[in-house]
């Protein structure tokens, strides 16, 4: 990633994730090198929808206790009846429009969101940590809805944003019933038994590739993840050592300078090491765990074109071996291919968008990350170099020290 030194591609990422956490994580570099480093952006920003995500309150009722967020919506467009909206959102009706949306548009890829968290037996289920780390994703979730192509038209997003809680929960009952739900699963499972005869090689591909994707995201989701918890430990223990340097330098006299001085580089050291575990913990860890899950989606995507395809070779040989209602089954079949030709259609179009947007994401968190280390190291060797020079400076005034 740093210039002439990191070089990540997704050839270099599908292959070895080790090498490159090692990278990201541990390699440091002169600061003039990441300065070299710039992305590309698009010609022109054409962002017309700003969503926010924040303010999160807790709701205790006689049955639940539950977060709500606070969602504020900017935008220009012209089928919004305002320029700004702002309301409050639970985490279900975030889950009810990403299920609304791979509804309407099976084959094209909604970005995830955050895990439903929920420990048995806790009375405080949401500490202050799950409730901040869940408004970030949130926050992205709704982000990326934004910015997609046609997700950001749809009039189930324009309803999250600007409908009244009790606007929202009628909305939310037009939907299919259960026993269209019903039928669509009973539908997909005979699919997903038949499976797919011809399955072109392009979407074969596409899912050797999530498949790969999956193991080395996963990899390097678990791997930093127990890195941070580490550097956690790493933490409290380093900060058991600046008390125990200054309480030593009470009763050692000839060292009590020195042992001061210690001291203070092992506090100063900490401060530095806590803001870069927050650093890991904000900006790249949801990033590497939201794509790790991105590939379930990508994977039930694959797997809905699959099944639609299913349906269209079910139908075809239904034509084929029955004679009777031949004009109605012509008909279904013409709807079957029009409908797996607008799916093949819109997963390669998506697909592409995503891969854009995968890899900009990952290169930007991997680069933070990198120019993140080298400052934290920057900082701690000025601190100690600091305490060397120092302590050269004394021995040079006593004459009975060699540093050299």
């Amino acid at each position: 990633l740093l210039s002439q030194q990191l070089r990540l591609n997704e050839r270099d990422f599908v292959a070895g994730p080790s090498r490159v956490l090692m990278h990201v994580l541990f390699f440091t570099s002169p600061a003039s090198m990441i300065n070299q480093y710039k992305f590309e952006e698009d010609a022109e920003d054409t962002k017309d929808i700003f969503v926010t995500v924040d303010n999160p309150e807790s709701h205790v009722t006689a049955i639940e206790t539950y977060i709500t967020y606070r969602v504020v919506t900017k935008t220009t467009r012209s089928e919004f009846d305002s320029s700004e909206f702002e309301v409050r959102r639970r985490y279900q009706d975030f889950l009810w429009l990403k299920g609304r949306l791979e509804e309407a548009h099976p084959t094209l890829i909604v970005h995830p969101l955050p895990e439903k968290f929920v420990v048995k037996g806790m009375v405080e289920r949401f500490n202050e940590d799950f409730i901040e780390t869940r408004r970030r994703a949130l926050h992205r979730f709704l982000n990326k809805i934004a910015e997609h192509p046609i997700f950001s038209s749809s009039e189930d997003f324009k309803i999250f944003l600007t409908a009244a809680p009790g606007e929202l929960t009628s909305y939310k009952k037009q939907g299919p019933g259960f026993l269209s739900r019903m039928g669509e699963t009973v539908k997909a499972v005979a699919a997903a038994v038949r499976g797919v005869r011809n399955r072109p090689q392009e979407f074969t591909e596409m899912q050797e590739y999530v498949e790969a994707f999956s193991l080395k995201i996963s990899s390097l989701d678990k791997v930093t993840q127990r890195i941070v918890r580490e550097q956690k430990e790493y933490l409290e223990e380093l900060k058991e050592c600046g008390p125990t340097y200054a309480l030593w330098s009470q009763s050692e006299e000839e060292l009590a300078e020195p042992l001061k001085d210690v001291a203070g580089c092992v506090d100063r050291c900490c401060k530095e090491t806590e803001e870069q575990v927050k650093n890991l913990n904000d900006n790249l860890i949801p990033v590497l765990h939201e794509y790790a899950l991105c590939t379930d989606t990508l994977k039930a995507v694959l797997r809905r074109r699959d099944n639609i395809q299913a349906d269209f070779e079910a139908k075809t040989e239904a034509l084929a071996t029955k004679k009777a209602d031949r004009d109605t089954m012509r008909d279904d079949l013409d709807k079957a291919e029009d409908r797996l030709e607008w799916a093949n259609n819109a997963l390669k179009s998506d697909w592409t968008r995503w891969q854009k947007d995968m890899r900009t994401d990952l290169r930007s968190a991997f680069v933070d990350t990198a120019e993140r280390n080298v400052n934290y190291y920057e900082k701690c060797l000025a601190v100690w170099e600091s305490f060397l020079h120092s302590q050269r400076t004394d021995a040079e005034g006593n004459g009975n020290v060699d540093f050299s």
